[in-house]
């Protein structure tokens, strides 16, 4: 199977080269190898991007493949943070509390630690007790089970009841970014068990790895992020291809049609939102370590508008796209908006980036739409076109009327 995929998509395995070529290069040159050419900050800040690629390809595969465009999956991608920084921030508190009472004259209880833990992270919004949802945050492996299980669920059961009531296009779009929304807003409330508005903090600090330097951990990351895009790139390649791949673009180009050939297009339509959400979910798990703070704000609907513009000016359809399309507004963006663009100073006005990013971000976006609807992947397809075979005249077999397998090949 892997053979016939590399095969039929050389862009995978150009990918996979490519893509290991940068994961050795920044090792080498990161502060954990010894360089220090690149900064801890800045590693971790390509580790984020790596998995804001990983989402946006999995964004692709259900909107540039499938023809369905979801407003919602950096939903999924933050319920993945939010899961596993609830064990991050959970054992990490745990190991300061234990620390802090070992030397008292009588030792604590293990519900008494509990209690401790509770306090210390609850009460910042007023409370000491450990919600419901907090009921598995104490075992990581259950923890990294609910990684894929919570988005997994959500958008298995939205897209069930969504996809058969054959609720398509526009309107679609609209409930996604309805369900972003209200999960959003649920978020922000206290009652909602997650700190409401202070999120979770410290995702950075790996309990029992104290003695372990942040420039160690954040190539540790940068490893577990590149092997899960290279997976999810194969993964998502494998689905596109063959006959499935076929079945759900002809979704997405005619669905009337592919419903009237026999096909039970609900069922693929789920299948893709679902495994799609899953990937995003694992995505943000990687992530929010790294940026070491989760807030209801990652998952508001403007994050998931900004995927689908990120999908988009890569070039929708093609997993390389969308890839690089996250990459280069991903890195951009931290340019523009952590001061590393300069200012220009008009005389009359200053053009300061950090409040024009966004400004720049939709006439890229305006233009790319207008004038190259390929996106930057667009390019690469013009850079590996190849010239046609010439067609010859007459016949093209060693009889008369024969034609060989290949038009236009050349007699031996």
């Amino acid at each position: 199977m892997t053979q016939g995929l590399f095969h039929q998509n050389r862009s995978v395995a150009w990918f996979l080269l490519a893509l290991a070529l940068f994961v050795l290069l920044v090792t080498i040159l990161s502060e954990a190898a010894g360089n220090g050419y690149l900064s801890t900050s800045f590693v971790k800040t390509l580790g984020k991007t790596l998995c804001l690629m990983l989402v946006a390809v999995a964004m692709d595969v259900v909107w540039g493949y499938t023809g369905i465009l979801s407003l919602g999956h950096m939903a999924f991608f933050g319920l993945g943070g939010y899961m596993i920084g609830m064990w991050l921030m959970y054992a990490r508190t745990e190991l300061i509390i234990a620390d802090s009472l070992r030397a008292a004259a009588i030792p604590p209880t293990p519900e008494e630690i509990r209690d401790a833990v509770g306090q210390q992270i609850f009460g910042v919004v007023g409370s000491a007790d450990f919600p419901w949802l907090w009921i598995f945050a104490d075992s990581l492996v259950l923890q990294l089970a609910l990684v894929v299980l919570v988005p997994g669920l959500l958008a298995l059961v939205f897209g069930w009841l969504a996809f058969r009531s054959r609720v398509t296009g526009v309107y679609l779009s609209i409930l996604t970014q309805a369900m972003t929304l209200a999960l959003s807003l649920y978020l922000f409330q206290n009652e909602a068990g997650l700190r409401g508005n202070n999120g979770l903090s410290g995702l950075q600090n790996l309990p029992g790895l104290d003695a372990v330097p942040q420039a160690t951990l954040s190539i540790w990351f940068f490893w577990a992020s590149a092997a899960a895009l290279a997976l999810g790139y194969v993964l998502f390649a494998w689905v596109v291809s063959g006959k499935m791949g076929s079945v759900i673009r002809g979704i997405r180009d005619n669905e009337s049609r592919v419903r009237f050939l026999g096909y039970h297009v609900e069922s693929y339509k789920l299948f893709v939102f679902t495994l799609t959400a899953v990937v995003a979910g694992i995505a943000g798990a990687l992530y929010y370590p790294q940026a070491g703070i989760i807030n209801p704000a990652e998952v508001a609907p403007i994050a998931s508008i900004y995927l689908a513009v990120w999908v988009a000016i890569g070039g929708r359809g093609r997993l390389y796209g969308a890839a690089l399309g996250a990459a280069a507004v991903s890195l951009l963006s931290s340019w523009f908006t952590g001061g590393g663009a300069p200012d220009i100073n008009l005389g009359v006005y200053t053009v300061q980036w950090t409040d024009w990013w966004l400004v720049l971000l939709g006439l890229s976006f305006v233009a790319v739409t207008l004038l190259a609807p390929k996106g930057i992947g667009g390019l690469f397809d013009l850079l590996s076109r190849r010239h046609p075979v010439p067609l010859r005249t007459g016949d093209f077999g060693p009889d008369k009327g024969a034609r060989r397998t290949v038009e236009g090949e050349e007699e031996k």
